[in-house]
């Protein structure tokens, strides 16, 4: 199935549309206060149908998301309205301007690229600009372990934090596989 088959309900999973406010409130509570206090610009790379863009954009973030499926971007762009831009792209190399983003967020996407993506993320950042990546190491045995995503970034960063991600509100119920935070300063 394409992304542009699966958007239509791809929402339905709590986490992937934080349609329940319990849902939607964990993810606030665990994301932003790991952005900048202030305005900030952030690159939200493989952003789906936009729902942690729309997260961004209400705590008053500039939030640019970039994804590869029309469909996905045409119901982000109902979602978020004027909050946030979009654009059609490979998250692998995003079609950004480099060294213009205080943060580049993905959430479960870095799994499914070739490692240099990592490289390229990061030329998207300013000195002293976030990687923020939401990842795990499914039940299914895909995904990428905290370790590896965590050697991945340090290719590229001084600094690769990792925080599991185990509280059942985030996910709309109890999990039992590997999914984690990874936030990367330096």
């Amino acid at each position: 199935m394409s992304w542009d088959e699966a958007a239509a309900t791809f929402d339905n999973e709590p986490d992937h549309g934080l349609r329940d406010p319990a849902v939607k409130a964990a993810w606030s509570a665990v994301l932003l206060p790991r952005l900048p206090s202030r305005r900030c610009r952030i690159a939200d790379l493989g952003c789906g149908t936009g729902s942690v863009t729309a997260l961004f954009a209400a705590a008053g973030h500039e939030v640019h998301g970039v994804d590869q499926s029309p469909r996905m971007l045409e119901l982000a762009r109902a979602k978020c309205g004027e909050g946030a831009d979009f654009l059609l792209g490979d998250a692998a190399d995003p079609p950004l301007e480099r060294g213009s983003y205080d943060v580049v967020f993905s959430r479960h996407v870095l799994w499914t690229l070739p490692e240099e993506a990592v490289g390229r993320w990061v030329e998207l950042l300013r000195p002293g600009g976030k990687l923020v990546l939401v990842e795990g190491r499914w039940s299914t045995g895909a995904g990428l372990t905290a370790e590896e995503c965590r050697g991945l970034v340090l290719g590229h960063r001084q600094q690769a934090v990792v925080t599991p991600l185990t509280d059942r509100e985030l996910w709309g119920g109890p999990i039992d596989d590997e999914r984690y935070l990874l936030v990367s300063d330096v």
